[in-house]
């Protein structure tokens, strides 16, 4: 079952972790021990959440590396689907091998 529109990590986290208790871009950044600039383009949706990014992610707020991925896949496969046209895709049918 795939959502519809789902939020982009960067997205999630700030809402759910950040602006509920107040805490700066610098402060989140310092504790996953990465530069505020590359939190921060997380933050706006221009980066995604790498693997290295979604075990930080993991240690510091909590879920597991996987579930970080997963929303960030989940995020790029809907962003895909509403852009790319398949219309000359072909189904290959193995049945005739």
């Amino acid at each position: 079952m795939s959502m519809y529109n789902p939020p982009h990590p960067g997205e999630f986290i700030h809402h759910v972790y950040m602006e509920p208790f107040g805490y700066s871009c610098r402060f989140v950044a310092k504790q996953l021990d990465v530069a505020a600039s590359t939190l921060n383009r997380v933050l706006k949706g221009t980066s995604a959440v790498s693997p290295e990014m979604a075990l930080r992610l993991s240690k510091t707020l909590g879920r597991t590396p996987e579930s970080w991925l997963t929303m960030q896949d989940n995020y790029d496969l809907w962003q895909a689907k509403q852009s790319l046209n398949l219309s000359n895709v072909h189904t290959i049918d193995f049945s005739l091998a």
